[in-house]
């Protein structure tokens, strides 16, 4: 496989751009060689700009759940650009985006618009201290919630992908309103509420963790948190930024069947544009200003481009049949992973929740940080690396998801169980 071309541009990046990339994990670092630079996509295919082509289990980190360039979404997007590209005022279009996401998902019954998920989870989590009046907050090791300062301590993704713990910049205060807790873990919960309860102001929780592998919640331990925070008076903050509109139209909550109070959302309502939104109960969005205290802002804010993306986007993902069909590809192709590991006589760990997955390699049953650390990255690595020689992409780092789409077909999914079989039996 050729890659001379994104080896070149990997060395001009490197000149103007830290690190080469503008986003850590797109670097390779953890699992070897020069990232490949891509041209165009289309389906469930990528090509690079040494046009070699791959079948695409990225899917730009889950917002493609369609598959790439989805004619629905090109088509009005299209339609808007001629009619205009941002205004920094009020459109129908986010009107119409809004009651898209109050109809879909339980929780929400206003909703904010933002530019990114980072910015969704950081207004969030401001609007519960500012509900609550309190100052604490609960997250939980290996859960990502964006890079914002009070959220990066034990967070997952790019971090544990880069080996780094925290981050320099984040100051002790910003780290000493986190209580960081195991996830799955609904003991520690307790304990926790128990020593400081009357001081915490939310728990905000990946409902699937899908920055650390995919991670299911345990039965059991999304109602504990309910049942803590509706003893406590603190607001349950899910982050579907992944899981929103992938594991079911309405998201973790609606797959698990428990409401929090606030929701966080990005990714795929935006239909592969920047964007993010954050909603819940009214009582709690009516403090936001212009109607409350607490203050949040944003020029590109229901930006009209992500909106008529999103809103085509949704539109297919509401028809019947959509999520049997992501559930069917995503159980064929973990299942055929996992199958092809057994054979090889490598021990795994697969994991799945609808159409995202991931493969561990430890022999450890993964159900929060300690044990998916356990995982043997090396070995990812290699699996990565024997992946992309036999045209098949993955996630460059083994704390992340896999993501299936529609576009995906059985053959698309037979060639990568293939690939799989070919490289692990190299590994063994």
């Amino acid at each position: 496989m050729d890659t001379t071309r994104s080896q070149q541009l990997m060395a001009e990046a490197s000149k103007v751009i830290p690190g080469g990339v503008n986003s850590p994990v797109r670097a390779f670092r953890s699992v070897g060689g020069a990232p490949i630079f891509y041209d165009h996509a289309k389906g469930s295919r990528v090509w690079d700009v040494d046009r070699n082509v791959y079948v695409d289990f990225v899917g730009s980190w889950g917002p493609m759940i369609l598959g790439h360039a989805p004619e629905v979404v090109l088509e009005a997007v299209r339609a808007q650009l001629g009619r205009g590209t941002s205004f920094g005022a009020p459109t129908e279009l986010e009107v119409r985006m809004a009651q898209a996401v109050v109809a879909a998902v339980p929780s929400i019954e206003m909703v904010r618009m933002v530019s990114s998920g980072t910015e969704a989870t950081m207004s969030a989590l401001r609007l519960a201290r500012g509900f609550t009046g309190r100052d604490l907050f609960v997250k939980f090791d290996g859960n990502y919630h964006g890079h914002s300062d009070a959220l990066l301590t034990s967070a997952g993704s790019g971090l544990v992908t880069l080996g780094i713990p925290s981050t320099p910049g984040v100051t002790a205060g910003a780290a000493g309103d986190t209580i960081v807790l195991p996830y799955n873990d609904i003991a520690a919960v307790v304990q926790a509420f128990e020593a400081r309860g009357d001081r915490i102001a939310a728990v905000i929780v990946e409902p699937v963790a899908g920055n650390m592998g995919v991670v299911p919640p345990r039965p059991g331990f999304l109602e504990g948190l309910r049942a803590v925070c509706d003893s406590f008076g603190s607001v349950l903050i899910f982050d579907e930024v992944i899981t929103g509109f992938r594991v079911a139209l309405g998201g973790a909550q609606e797959r698990y069947a428990v409401t929090p109070d606030l929701t966080t959302l990005g990714k795929i309502i935006g239909g592969g544009f920047p964007v993010g939104a954050f909603g819940g109960r009214a009582e709690i969005m009516e403090r936001l200003a212009p109607l409350g205290p607490v203050y949040q802002a944003g020029t590109l804010s229901g930006n009209p481009i992500a909106m008529v993306a999103g809103l085509a986007l949704i539109g297919e993902l509401s028809k019947p049949g959509v999520y049997a069909e992501l559930e069917r590809k995503g159980a064929r192709l973990a299942s055929g992973i996992c199958k092809a590991a057994e054979t090889a006589g490598i021990e795994t760990c697969c994991t799945r929740v609808g159409s995202m997955s991931c493969t561990f390699f430890t022999a450890e049953d993964v159900v929060d940080w300690a044990t998916a650390a356990t995982s043997d990255t090396q070995r990812y690595a290699a699996f990565f690396r024997g992946m992309l020689e036999r045209g098949v992409t993955l996630a460059p780092s083994q704390y992340e998801a896999t993501f299936t789409s529609l576009a995906h077909t059985d053959e698309d999914i037979d060639i990568a169980i293939a690939a799989a079989a070919e490289t692990l039996e190299e590994l063994s």
